[in-house]
């Protein structure tokens, strides 16, 4: 009797024709996994795309909503788009008439009452009163301008200290702005970028790019943006529509958004 073989197993002939029949499977399945895979991963492109453009665009309006009234420029240089405007930090009303520190539109006066609660200050801020965006009556003008120096230190106050200032116009509602700055936001497409910039000097000219500025970027992969200002949408309000594209790896997005001024100053 032939002895049973305890190294019985597979021959190579074998081994080779489940190895090609396992390809052949393979490959099947890859061609079949394919198109959903890459619809996938296009797909969470996009979704990461329209959520840095809707991002952008809600950081810039929620920016310019808390503009002074009447600030808001924009300009371009090439495809370089800039829209830049006075940040204010808070507002209230100066006491105009009546006993205590009124504030004097007949000479330069340093320092008058708020009205109703105190306002909080920062060093280096500015109280901005009746700004029209006109000659004689300009924050970003040299001469003539609505702008005054706060010398004080940060703190909440009931009477604002102020550098000597004769204010052009007194405000029709008695009211004030503290400004805290320029901001200035930059889209490059020809770099992919859209860029803040802040804390800045004021200048009568709007700079292209502001000088001496901290920044941050906002969002990257910009391929194209258009900002527009329209002053006079509203008897008291204009209208900053801004419109951001965005592409990466053949997808793109473009996203479109308007931000109501209050120019009511």
């Amino acid at each position: 009797m032939r002895p049973i073989s305890d190294h019985a197993g597979f021959t190579l002939i074998e081994m080779i024709i489940v190895i090609a029949i396992t390809a052949i499977v393979g490959s099947m399945v890859a061609v079949f996994l394919r198109a959903p895979l890459e619809s996938y991963v296009a797909q969470d492109r996009r979704v990461r795309l329209a959520d840095t453009a809707d991002t952008a665009l809600r950081r810039m309006g929620r920016d310019v909503r808390l503009a002074l009234p009447n600030s808001v420029r924009v300009t371009s240089v090439g495809s370089v788009v800039y829209l830049e405007f006075l940040a204010t930090r808070s507002g209230g009303r100066y006491r105009a008439q009546g006993g205590g520190d009124i504030l004097d539109f007949t000479a330069a006066d340093t320092s008058f009452d708020v009205l109703g609660p105190a306002i909080a200050m920062q060093a280096g801020d500015r109280i901005a009163v009746y700004n029209l965006g006109i000659p004689g009556a300009d924050a970003w003008a040299v001469a003539g301008n609505t702008l005054a120096s706060y010398p004080g230190a940060a703190g909440s106050t009931n009477n604002i200290a102020i550098a000597s200032k004769h204010f052009p116009l007194a405000s029709p509602g008695n009211r004030f702005q503290v400004v805290e700055g320029p901001v200035s936001y930059v889209c490059d497409p020809g770099a992919g970028t859209l860029t803040r910039y802040w804390g800045y000097a004021i200048a009568a000219a709007q700079p292209t790019p502001p000088a001496s500025a901290s920044s941050a970027l906002l969002a990257t992969d910009v391929t194209a943006c258009s900002f527009t200002y329209q002053p006079g949408v509203t008897e008291r309000g204009g209208l900053v529509s801004m419109t951001l594209s965005l592409s990466q790896a053949n997808e793109a997005v473009t996203l479109y958004a308007t931000t109501q001024v209050s120019n009511q100053p």
